[in-house]
């Protein structure tokens, strides 16, 4: 089987210090816990980045310097930017961090209704913008879906030229609004991507240990994180990504499958553009 490809998710644009003191807001707090997972066996940091009160934000500048702190304290570490941004902002100001060359980014396939009044918005023309630009800039684009529709619309997309071959898949479970987070339904979604497709499973909140495991268990990679979850066991706060990272270590470590360090992820992966590649080829 695969070696597993750990993803560590550190921050996300809506979880709060007041959730868990220990979630990244500064540029250093950032860095920080992006080591702490990468120290603990993630070779992939999804970004989003904050201002140091904890406003979500898109800024291009911000991102470099976020993107430049994590480099200097694990320079291996693949960076995949999101350009999900948060509900409300606009398709111009998600992009902005695409204009770094990342190696990797998201492109998020589908409109989701988050609860309440918040609608996550990605129309069809959107979604083709967003991947004709990581075409452009040679960015891999992880496709972010939310139920079995959103892998409908990346293979339209792919089918159409927009997309490139091997396609790699975020299944997002147990968001409100999206798929549920049961082997049932990650068994559906993982048959449901074309063949040669690479796929990770994200579990939200008490989903994400049991999504892991099945993740581990279905030769698919997994995405842990406080964006999607801040708690290490139930009523145990995790003290940092590490944490969550480790936890996932060990429970492959049980199943029997190996961790795929950042070269291994980026050969399984096909990555061979953005600043990182640049960097080692000069």
């Amino acid at each position: 089987m695969e070696k597993l490809i750990i993803t560590a998710c550190i921050c996300g644009a809506e979880v709060t210090k007041e959730q868990n003191p220990a979630v990244p807001y500064t540029v250093e707090e950032i860095a920080r816990e992006a080591k702490s997972a990468y120290d603990a066996g993630a070779a992939l940091i999804h970004l989003h980045v904050r201002e140091d009160d904890g406003t979500p934000t898109q800024s291009r500048e911000r991102f470099a310097l976020c993107m430049e702190a994590i480099r200097e304290v694990c320079p291996e570490v693949i960076l995949q930017v999101s350009t999900g941004g948060a509900v409300g902002m606009s398709a111009e100001e998600r992009l902005q961090p695409l204009l770094l060359n990342p190696e990797m980014a998201t492109l998020d396939c589908g409109t989701c209704n988050f609860g309440g009044d918040e609608i996550f918005v990605n129309t069809e023309n959107m979604i083709r913008e967003f991947a004709e630009r990581m075409k452009t800039r040679k960015v891999k684009p992880e496709m972010e879906v939310f139920d079995k529709g959103m892998v409908d619309a990346a293979v339209r997309l792919n089918q159409r030229g927009y997309l490139e071959n091997p396609m790699h898949f975020n299944f997002v479970m147990g968001v409100n609004g999206g798929i549920g987070a049961t082997p049932r339904d990650l068994v559906f979604m993982a048959g449901s991507v074309p063949a040669g497709s690479t796929w990770t499973v994200s579990g939200v909140g008490r989903n994400q240990f049991p999504m892991a495991v099945m993740g581990i268990l279905m030769g698919g990679h997994v995405r842990v994180g406080f964006e999607d979850n801040v708690y290490l066991a139930k009523g145990v706060p995790a003290a940092s990504n590490g944490e969550l990272v480790a936890k996932v270590v060990r429970l492959a470590g049980e199943l029997g499958r190996e961790i795929a360090t950042p070269a291994e992820a980026r050969a399984i992966l096909g990555l061979t553009g953005g600043v990182y590649h640049d960097r080692k080829r000069k």
